[in-house]
């Protein structure tokens, strides 16, 4: 022995505690939220591969309990003014059809007539590969997002950040691998280097963190009821202290 430490076996045993002592605790159990799975399968599977038909992604999300926006299509004017008056003023319009709806102009926001209506109506219809003009109410909140991407060999990846443009100028974002359980999404959040606005800064209203833990959980759970979803995106999602509303969605699939 040397001092009090008998060699070999104290040592190894001494290292074996240290390994163990250092040993990260086993993560807790996926948190999946009870959302209607049988509607989901319902849509995945009558639904055709690449991005998915805007009514069929309001269905995965009303299906799955992510709230979102009122929305209506409409193809002709007569459509959009009714939409319009169902809708009710201000108002934002965008075009379907275009992936980047901003790249192409193709979002009005804060409509509040009739006549803005009819002139942002027909300036969205002509734009190139435009199929209908999508019909929202005008909502305010800080800009969010959450987004998933299927990786080969580890399966969906579940981002989330600030959302918006400002997603390309701050590239602040957490990821995580699903299926999430509570507290990695919590973790997802306060790893965010603008966390800050979660609390709110200068004034400004802060963000919901239970609602935005509650949606990042439900977009866990929809990937795991619909494995064949390649790539969402929720985003923006505008939210404050009271609420956190989904503005514009995208679901791509492979069958």
């Amino acid at each position: 022995s040397l001092g009090h430490v008998n060699f070999p076996e104290e040592v190894v045993f001494g290292n074996a505690l240290t390994k163990v002592y250092n040993t990260p605790p086993p993560a807790a159990p996926p948190t999946i939220l009870k959302i209607d799975i049988d509607r989901i399968r319902e849509v995945i599977d009558r639904a055709s591969a690449g991005y998915l038909l805007p009514q069929d992604v309001q269905e995965l999300l009303d299906a799955s309990g992510i709230p979102r926006a009122k929305e209506i299509v409409a193809q002709n004017m007569d459509e959009a003014l009714k939409a319009a008056q169902i809708i009710g003023f201000p108002l934002v319009m965008k075009v379907i059809g275009p992936i980047h709806k901003t790249d192409v102009g193709g979002v009005a926001l804060n409509i509040s007539d009739i006549e803005h209506v009819k002139e942002n109506f027909i300036k969205l219809i002509s734009i190139e590969d435009a199929v209908g003009v999508l019909f929202q109410p005008m909502l305010y909140g800080t800009e969010l997002f959450i987004g998933a991407n299927w990786e080969p060999k580890f399966g969906h990846l579940i981002l989330c950040g600030i959302g918006g443009v400002l997603i390309e100028t701050l590239k602040d974002f957490s990821t995580a691998l699903a299926p999430l359980n509570h507290d990695e999404a919590v973790s997802m959040i306060l790893n965010l280097k603008t966390y800050s606005l979660f609390k709110g800064v200068r004034g400004q209203e802060g963000i919901n963190e239970s609602i935005f833990t509650n949606i990042l959980l439900r977009v866990s759970s929809l990937l795991q009821a619909a494995p064949e979803i390649r790539e969402m995106d929720l985003n923006p999602l505008l939210g404050n202290s009271k609420s956190i509303t989904t503005v514009d969605a995208r679901i791509r699939i492979e069958k």
